[in-house]
């Protein structure tokens, strides 16, 4: 009994081992497939999230001051007609 009791506790070690290896390479592999891809990002020379956001952003609110500009522009030219 006490012999299979150090074969249970033996193999029981060996498999939490390999559990812990198992989970540390893969936190190991997740890593560099992360580092890779911001290196082929930075390669890419593309914007982040929150770039093309503030981007977004600006540019709708570019636009809307050419939408004002426009109006005012034709009420202007109203005016002018009128005289």
């Amino acid at each position: 009994m006490s012999k299979s009791r150090f074969v249970f506790d033996k193999f029981a070690k060996i498999l939490e081992q390999g559990l812990v290896s198992y989970k540390d390479l893969s936190d190991e592999v997740v890593n560099i497939l992360k580092s890779k891809r911001d290196e082929i990002i930075f390669r890419m020379k593309l914007a982040s999230k929150e770039e093309v956001e503030i981007l977004n952003k600006r540019i709708s609110s570019i636009e809307k001051k050419l939408e004002q500009s426009k109006k005012l522009q034709k009420n202007r030219k109203l005016k002018k007609a009128k005289k």
